[in-house]
């Protein structure tokens, strides 16, 4: 029975490992629909979804509570920590989008709110808040109100009835080409009262994302820095942007928590390791962070007999847990090896035997089976 509850776990994390992604497809958002390139770019990096029927619904509204978890995926900071919540009336830590509200706050998305106010979580986003808070993720050139208007009048036939409280916001879009305006109507309009829609949502977001690479605020910006340290250098890991990728059969360093022998463990044994020191690439950018944890199994253990073999000891890893909290695929594995000196070698040879243990002190080395892409900014693995 153990044996075959340890198969079993071993099968589990092997499905967990290669669930495959949902492509993008929508029956009701057409090929050459307004919004298609922007739904889809947001539906591959997951920061949109469709309903449970397969659909994307693109006229149907959105709520703020939804806007806000939308804007903090689309922008990368969905497993940013908050040390200081504000508190509002109507939601509780309990709510599921209460992280995502934190967050928004935090990076200034959100200015207005203070400590004891509403949220009103389930209100339908307006166009004017969707679009104000897509500006207030950049950092812009400060301008006036006079030439807000001048900008807004050439073009928008209501520019003149608009909150003041949208003036600066409208005309900062404006100016970076942000504004979004279903295409169809006479009269163009900013409409800012108006419920946004999802498909309205969806290119709001595509515009911010798009301005936030070049200039984002001052908070955003420290956040999507690319953080760096001192650690083991990753043989050949490459950098590309924000992304940082290990190549297939890197090998690296391990702790095993747990001692470990041919004498003592069988095969299907499960293992924990820790990550000893932060692996980083030559330009000492963070890829995987210290204490990171492994987990995997023994796949082939046989202990050393006399004149007839050595002992074998191997390990196959399948999962990690970064300092994210993230549980990703890290495939990778490792056999022991004793440093003997020449005459030892010789002994060994000749008459086998050699047992293999690894201590929660010792060093093991892995190699990785699978290129691994990671987040610079955050230590996020893409799956």
């Amino acid at each position: 029975m153990k044996r075959l509850f340890k198969i079993f776990i071993s099968a589990a994390i092997a499905a967990f490992c290669l669930m495959p992604a949902n492509a993008f497809q929508f029956p009701d958002v057409a090929t050459d629909y307004w919004a298609a390139k922007q739904i889809e770019d947001l539906t591959d990096k997951g920061v949109i979804v469709g309903y449970p029927d397969g659909t994307f619904k693109p006229d149907e509204n959105v709520t703020r509570a939804e806007f806000a978890t939308m804007a903090i995926k689309a922008l990368g900071q969905e497993h940013t920590k908050i040390a200081q919540p504000i508190t509002y009336t109507d939601i509780t830590p309990d709510f599921w989008a209460y992280d995502s509200i934190q967050k928004a706050v935090y990076f200034d998305l959100i200015s207005s709110e203070k400590d004891g106010s509403e949220f009103r979580p389930a209100d339908s986003v307006s166009r004017e808040e969707a679009t104000t808070i897509a500006v207030n993720a950049l950092t812009t050139e400060q301008i006036s109100e006079a030439k807000a208007k001048e900008v807004l009048s050439k073009k928008y036939a209501d520019a003149n009835s608009i909150p003041a409280s949208f003036l600066i916001p409208a005309g900062k879009s404006e100016i970076l080409n942000m504004i979004v305006v279903k295409p169809g109507s006479d009269e163009v309009k900013l409409e800012p009262e108006r419920p946004a829609t999802r498909a309205e949502v969806a290119a709001i977001l595509y515009n911010m994302t798009e301005q936030a690479k070049l200039n984002p605020n001052a908070k955003l910006a420290e956040a999507m820095r690319k953080k760096t340290g001192e650690g083991f250098v990753i043989p050949g890991a490459t950098v590309q942007g924000s992304v940082g990728t290990i190549p297939a059969g890197a090998e690296f360093p391990v702790k095993i928590t747990k001692y470990v022998s041919t004498k003592t463990s069988q095969s299907g044994d499960m293992y924990v390791a820790l990550v000893p020191q932060n692996y980083i690439t030559k330009e000492k950018f963070i890829l995987i962070y210290a204490n990171s944890n492994l987990k995997g199994q023994l796949l082939d253990v046989r202990s050393g007999k006399w004149f007839v073999r050595n002992g074998v000891l191997v390990l196959q890893n399948s999962l990690i847990t970064t300092n994210n909290d993230q549980v990703a695929e890290f495939a990778a594995t490792g056999e022991l090896h004793k440093d003997r000196n020449w005459f030892m070698k010789f002994v060994r040879a000749t008459l086998k035997g050699e047992q293999l243990e690894a201590t929660p002190e010792d060093t093991v080395y892995l190699k990785l089976l699978k290129p691994l892409k990671i987040d610079l900014t955050n230590g996020w693995i893409y799956e």
